[in-house]
């Protein structure tokens, strides 16, 4: 079986288990614009064990999910004892790139600005985001003009974890990526401003990139493309490949949080790159 035909055929196993978490965890919820998207998620863990907060964009193709949909994962950071905030955005194909990387730029600053209302240190901010949410926050991260141009901080990020994300437009991606782009985009617009790879600056933000062989949807040399540019700019860089058997583009991005760390390597390096930080 491809394994394109293995991740069409995971979701309903993954929809099983999302609606059998127990939720432990009941998340604050603050708006940081005027449309229903544009909130954000706070998850206070019972026991905070560490100052570091994960801040998460979902994926979902830039045209579906909300950080409501992936409370999951939120209980499963806070049962790590970490903080975690959940950043939405607004969707395609109704609102066309750049309106996702502005929006998840605004939350960003609106929830650094909430945790230190509440008097949360946050010198220590771990970034992450699977597939779409990879896309958006490598750029928010490490483009310099981005960050000039909506006005980001990005001096309290001491680690980004990007996973399945598509990092370069290649020529050789499959016909789903490729729709999904065709929507996220507006006809005729540059495409290289939208691009990771193309975009990559030189920052010395550690990454650690999560990606799988056996994917599904993207490319594994994505990864490994945003890794080389990494390198040769001096951005320290580990391209990690995902060994469970559940190694699909959704379980591996996504359906992880759904598992414990002893059950799912990746998600264990998820938690082990964050606590060496």
């Amino acid at each position: 079986m491809n394994d394109y035909m293995r991740e069409s055929l995971s979701y309903f196993g993954l929809y099983i288990k999302m609606f059998r978490i127990r939720k432990k965890y009941v998340p604050e919820e603050i708006s940081y614009g005027s449309n229903k998207e544009q909130y954000f998620l706070y998850y206070e863990p019972k026991k905070t064990v560490s100052d570091k907060i994960i801040v998460w964009v979902h994926g979902g193709g830039w045209n579906a999910g909300n950080p409501r949909f992936f409370d999951f994962v939120g209980q499963c950071v806070c049962d790590q004892g970490y903080r975690f905030i959940s950043l939405g955005y607004r969707l395609s194909p109704k609102y066309k790139y750049p309106c996702q990387l502005r929006d998840i730029c605004k939350a960003y600053g609106s929830a650094i600005r909430c945790l230190q209302d509440k008097g949360i240190d946050t010198s220590k901010i771990i970034m992450a985001g699977p597939s779409a949410g990879a896309h958006l926050t490598s750029i928010m991260c490490y483009c310099r003009k981005v960050q000039q141009k909506y006005g980001v901080d990005v001096s309290n990020i001491i680690g980004f974890i990007g996973t399945g994300g598509p990092y370069s437009f290649r020529d050789d991606q499959g016909l789903m990526i490729r729709l999904l782009l065709d929507q996220l985009f507006r006809k005729g617009y540059n495409r290289k401003n939208g691009e990771p790879v193309a975009l990559q600056s030189k920052n010395g933000i550690p990454m650690l990139l999560i990606q799988s062989k056996h994917d599904g949807l993207l490319q594994y040399a994505c990864a490994e493309d945003f890794a080389k540019r990494a390198e040769e700019l001096g951005n320290p860089c580990e391209l990690y490949s995902v060994v469970d058997k559940k190694n699909t583009h959704s379980w591996y991005t996504a359906g992880m949080f759904l598992e414990s760390r002893e059950e799912n390597k990746g998600l264990d390096k998820f938690f082990s790159w964050i606590e060496e930080r």
